[in-house]
């Protein structure tokens, strides 16, 4: 896309775009996306929200008359609107150089004549695979004869391929209106959904304004709620209050630190982060001095604490790509269907596989992330990007369903405390504590877990790798560009 004349925001797409056909199990039209985007010259970033919405007549009062006690995975009720395309067509209108035509047709030639099932790929697709088992239409496509498609093998989606000619032909209306719309709430309500053709047609994407913290001399910043990227400043505040580049801190030391906080900041996410259209998360309190001073003394680095909400306060599959082009203008992209191959649900004449986010809305009625009619779901996707002096210094993201916050603070770190190059700091082993659980990817030392069950961690060997990332650094001072890309995941980092 950079060759043939587009910009940043059009090469994101594309690349996008192909990883919506190339890893189908990660991501997908029928997902979501989201970006922070610097135009060349622009004043300050933009944020670009492609949540989906739930259905209009979804609400917990429905669920309860219905005895739906919770949204499974593989649910129709776990389907909100797509809001990906919507994403994709309005930064491209708004800020792409190329034609949507243009934009798409590497995706839709791998669509329609295959592509090369890669390794990573290949090894998820096997391992998830009887996740599928259940729901024959997607099978049909991604467990021909009953097996996984290996590695190296040739896949084609000529269904998905023909759905993506209409998009490109006739922009967001191919997708939320006409024969592709029907097939996919025809699809959802044989289901179970409860999504009509209106609920697609008034699909949106909705720019927003980015928060950010300071952190080491840089400005960092995220999307707002209803996107988890206020927890990672929340946690970088804590940090910016600690000398984690002390040379006498052990590794057990910097694990712990990092789990503690972890534990405080999702505990605040999920209890107060939702939709700010329905409700009011207190993101100008959570990133204070006063919250920051607070979580500082939670830290105890001899034990590990349960995690309380602030009383001031009371009231995983992913893609990801970066790119800064000839012109300085850089983008940060994110898109996901959420767990391995979304909902499981595919619409059986377009071929789109749906995501499962509205999983991650409550059913308790009051909640800030209570499930209702047009709202947007908690979202763990977030894209990053690093400032200077008004100057982008880095678009950055890491993958990994809820490790995403963590691993925004967590590399960033590595970065700006310990001193990594960009490639260094996406190598490095990673942990993450989660719903009481500290897993640790494999380090040299072997006395490293009972070190940090001493403290009180149920802390173990992570059964697999911990997320995945993508980076772009430009030294402020003389312009050159560093990218990485991370070992756990099959993309690369290219330069023209």
């Amino acid at each position: 896309m950079l060759r043939r004349g587009g910009n940043a925001v059009d090469a994101a797409i594309a690349a996008i775009a192909v990883q919506c056909v190339v890893e189908p199990h990660q991501t997908g039209i029928g997902g979501d996306c989201f970006a922070l985007c610097m135009p060349r010259n622009a004043r300050a970033p933009i944020g670009l929200s492609g949540a989906g919405r739930a259905p209009a007549a979804a609400s917990t009062g429905w669920f309860a008359q219905h005895g739906v006690a919770e949204l499974a995975l593989d649910s129709p009720h776990s389907v909100t609107v797509p809001g990906a395309v919507a994403g994709w067509c309005k930064l491209l209108a708004d800020h792409g150089r190329l034609s949507l035509e243009t934009v798409l047709e590497p995706a839709i030639r791998c669509a329609r004549d295959g592509y090369v099932v890669q390794p990573i790929v290949g090894l998820d697709w096997s391992t998830e695979a009887p996740l599928l088992a259940d729901h024959p239409v997607a099978a049909s496509v991604f467990l021909p004869e009953g097996r996984p498609i290996p590695a190296g093998s040739l896949h084609r989606q000529p269904r998905l391929a023909a759905t993506l000619e209409t998009i490109a032909r006739e922009g967001h209306d191919g997708f939320y209106t006409g024969e592709v719309a029907a097939d996919m709430v025809a699809c959802l309500r044989d289901h179970g959904g409860l999504h009509t053709l209106q609920d697609f047609a008034e699909a949106r994407a909705d720019y927003v304004a980015p928060i950010s913290t300071r952190y080491r001399g840089y400005d960092v910043l995220e999307l707002p709620p209803s996107g988890q990227g206020l927890a990672a400043l929340m946690m970088l505040n804590v940090l910016d209050r600690m000398d984690l580049a002390d040379p006498g801190l052990s590794e057990a030391d910097r694990i712990h630190v990092l789990a503690e906080l972890a534990k405080l900041a999702y505990h605040h996410r999920d209890h107060l982060f939702g939709d700010p259209d329905f409700a009011s998360t207190p993101v100008r309190e959570l990133l204070s001095p006063q919250w920051a001073d607070f979580a500082r003394t939670r830290i105890d680095m001899s034990h590990a604490a349960e995690p309380v909400v602030w009383p001031e306060v009371m009231q995983r599959d992913t893609v990801y790509a970066c790119v800064i082009d000839e012109d300085g203008n850089a983008i940060s992209f994110i898109n996901s269907l959420f767990h391995s191959f979304g909902s499981r649900i595919m619409a059986p004449r377009s071929g789109v596989l749906f995501h499962n986010r509205g999983a991650q809305f409550r059913l308790e009625p009051g909640h800030p992330n209570a499930i209702a009619g047009g709202k947007r779901p908690l979202h763990t996707l977030i894209p990053g990007m690093v400032m200077k002096d008004g100057a982008c210094v880095a678009p950055f993201g890491v993958m990994g369903g809820p490790y995403q916050a963590a691993g925004h603070a967590e590399l960033l770190s590595n970065i700006l405390d310990l001193g990594l190059d960009p490639q260094q700091a996406l190598d490095r082993p990673r942990s993450f504590a989660y719903r009481g659980v500290l897993n640790v990817e494999r380090r040299t030392d072997p006395g490293l877990i009972d070190a940090l069950r001493s403290r009180g961690h149920d802390a173990q060997w992570s059964p697999a790798m911990i997320g995945g990332g993508q980076l772009i650094w430009r030294d402020p001072a003389s312009g050159i560009l560093a990218a990485a890309s991370d070992p756990r995941k099959d993309g690369c980092a290219l330069g023209l």
